[in-house]
């Protein structure tokens, strides 16, 4: 199945495993490489040698085209992105829009470009600034998300910009494949149906606990750092949404410390990195500090399997999802069943 995501990133299927936090390390990415899709290392859960070792990993694991994702707003954005160009990885992913002078050193060096955004205007911003092609997220996304429907920002976005568009959020089968392509997309970006797949390294405990959830068990909650994050519906994220600003900053605080025990970065440093943060966008001190929440409350869920303490990020499509295949047979069955649905729709099943 050609788009014009396959032919920019030398891939077989136009079917990409976004970079999740704790989540999208060497053995799914190169997985997801294996069986023909874009798989994207996540960097942001990474200090630069773990990011080093990570892109040598994969590359021993396969030999396909693989993206990483980036913190634009990181300190070491810079050195992260001459990492990627000299250890040749094919595409550069970012979740928040990158620098000009990043993305034009990025594309001087034959690396492929792929912002994620939110809206229509941001998508014209990167575009203008050369990024080869964007991924929009739509509100069902997990994670950071907006609140508008893919239904609805999709169009808006393909109506905003002449470079490839990849549709994201609610997408797990053939039918969303076929459905993006009707839309104009080049392709669709899964988080969620990646994490629930037997090369994920989540605990299996915690993937069961995403597949007991309905269609109603996420919620969007700004209780974990201050913007607004779509996680799994459970007791820690019902306690937050109770607690008040002093507890989640206090909490934080603790956060803030573990984080820089855990990322090797000093105090000086971590404040930088805040003032950076908060120069970046419209978030005040304290959802500066509150986003020292995101990683640990993570971590503890999706790597250490504590649920008791980890906050789990999900995309609705959680509730439709109730097995846990491999990669592989995942990527062949959505591409699949999108070609057969194709061919019904060209052979006028419809008129």
């Amino acid at each position: 199945m050609k788009t014009a995501l396959t032919e920019l990133a030398g891939v077989r299927h136009p079917v990409v495993q976004t970079g999740m936090g704790w989540v999208a390390g060497p053995r799914l990415v190169s997985a997801t490489a294996e069986a023909g899709g874009l798989g994207i290392l996540a960097s942001a859960t990474m200090t630069f040698d773990e990011l080093a070792a990570a892109v040598k990993e994969t590359k021993a694991r396969t030999a396909n085209p693989f993206g990483v994702n980036l913190r634009a707003d990181a300190g070491d954005a810079a050195r992260r992105v001459d990492l990627l160009i000299e250890e040749g990885v094919c595409v550069a992913s970012f979740a928040l829009a990158p620098k000009r002078d990043l993305i034009t050193k990025l594309k001087d060096h034959g690396v492929v470009v792929l912002p994620s955004v939110g809206a229509a205007r941001h998508a014209e911003k990167v575009a203008a600034w050369g990024a080869d092609a964007v991924v929009v997220q739509g509100g069902e996304g997990g994670g950071h998300t907006g609140g508008v429907a893919t239904t609805l920002l999709l169009p808006s976005v393909l109506d905003a910009v002449d470079i490839p568009v990849v549709a994201a959020g609610g997408f797990f089968d053939g039918r969303g494949l076929a459905a993006a392509l009707a839309y104009g997309a080049a392709g669709i970006a899964m988080g969620t149906r990646f994490l629930l797949t037997r090369e994920s390294t989540v605990p299996d405990a915690v993937k069961q606990a995403y597949l007991d959830h309905d269609l109603n068990g996420t919620v969007v909650t700004r209780k974990v750092d201050g913007m607004p994050h779509r996680v799994l519906r459970t007791e820690l994220v019902d306690a937050l949404e109770r607690s008040g600003w002093v507890t989640g900053l206090a909490r934080a605080v603790a956060n803030a410390a573990r984080f820089r025990r855990l990322s090797g970065l000093s105090w000086p440093a971590l404040v930088r990195e805040g003032v950076r943060m908060r120069r970046g966008g419209d978030r005040g001190w304290a959802q500066v500090l509150m986003a020292a929440n995101t990683p640990m409350l993570l971590r503890a869920g999706l790597v250490e399997g504590d649920r008791a303490a980890g906050v789990l990020a999900s995309g609705q499509v959680v509730g439709l999802l109730r097995d846990l295949p491999p990669v592989a047979g995942l990527i062949e069955a959505i591409v699949a069943d999108a070609e057969a649905i194709l061919r019904r729709l060209g052979d006028g099943c419809c008129a």
